[in-house]
Formats: C-alpha cells, sequence, structure tokens
C-alpha cells in the first residue's frame, strides 16, 4: 500500500522528506522496515555490518539515570549495609557529634561533625565509588563536604568560653557587628 503513494520515486517506505508517504496510518518511520536495495543498485558501504553504538551521551534524555547508590561502592550479593559502608560511617560520625552536642560539649561535637566532613571529602576522592556519599560530580562533592568541615572545625576552634583558636580580627569584627 505505501508503495503506491510513493511520489519521490524512490521504491522505498518513506515518501517525500521521510514523512511515511501520507498514507495516514499511525507507523514511525523508525518502527518501518530499511527498504532493500533495488536488484542490480550497488549496497552501501558498511551495510552488512552491525553499526557501532556510541560512547556519548544522548543529547535528549530518553530514560532515568542510573542510581548511584545501591549496588555502586561493593558490587556483587553484599548486604546493602556493607556496600554502603563510606556513607554510613560519616553518618555514624556525625551523630557522635551531635550526640556529644546534646550532651553539653559542644565544643567536641562540633570537632567530630567538622572532621567527618572532611573524612566524607577524602574518601570521595580517594575511593572510585563511594555509594551514597556520590551526590554530584566527585570535584563538586569534595569542594562541598571540604569546606563545610573545614568551616565547622574553625568554628569550633574559635567557640567561646576559652576559644582553643585565637584570631585577632574576629574580636574586632564581632565587636564592630554587635554594637
Amino acid at each position: 500500500m505505501r508503495a503506491e503513494h510513493d511520489t519521490a520515486g524512490t521504491g522505498g517506505a518513506e515518501g517525500v522528506n521521510g514523512t511515511g508517504g501520507g498514507t495516514g496510518d499511525s507507523a514511525t518511520p523508525a518502527a518501518t522496515p530499511p527498504a532493500a536495495p533495488a536488484p542490480g543498485t550497488p549496497e552501501a558501504p558498511g551495510a552488512g555490518r552491525p553499526v557501532a553504538r556510541s560512547r556519548r551521551f544522548p543529547a535528549v534524555t530518553q530514560d532515568t539515570a542510573r542510581p548511584e547508590g545501591a549496588g555502586r561502592a561493593i558490587p556483587g550479593a553484599v548486604s546493602t549495609p556493607a556496600r554502603q559502608w563510606p556513607m554510613l560511617s560519616v553518618l555514624a560520625a556525625t551523630a557522635a557529634g551531635l550526640l556529644s552536642t546534646a550532651t553539653g560539649h559542644p565544643r567536641v561535637g562540633c570537632l567530630v561533625i567538622g572532621i567527618a566532613m572532611i573524612a566524607a571529602a577524602v574518601l570521595r576522592r580517594a575511593l572510585p565509588s563511594v555509594g551514597m556519599l556520590a551526590v554530584r560530580s566527585r570535584f563538586t562533592d569534595m569542594v562541598t563536604y571540604g569546606v563545610l568541615g573545614v568551616a565547622i572545625t574553625l568554628l569550633a576552634l574559635v567557640m567561646e568560653p576559652h576559644p582553643w583558636l585565637r584570631v585577632p580580627f574576629l574580636e574586632t569584627a564581632v565587636r564592630f557587628t554587635v554594637r
């Protein structure tokens, strides 16, 4: 039926401009099989070989991205907590820091949390796959975890009363902003 409506004279399954010949059916050009070459016509070069798939990402996303977490840290039949040991270790250290802060030791608690964030940055850099600790790109995760860890650690060191680290211009800046 399509061959009768072929106005381009190609003898193929598609009509003018690859529109399907205008027969009104709902078949798409991608769903129709390619037409066999006419007798006596030389085949296109490489027609018998399979088409190599590109390793590039498609320009238009057609599916969801594969999950970063569950099977990424340790592949195989290992249980999920064992595969997520980097994330669980950082969460455990953060929970210990929060517990220490809640029990009346805020400086120690903040130091533990800051060191846990710095450890997350080191783990993200050192390990090829860290499970759910990987949120963004490796560089962005390292910078984010590192900056937050250093900031929390420095704030714990200059915490009053009796700061462990004295920054001379900090006292002047606090007096200037408070008054």
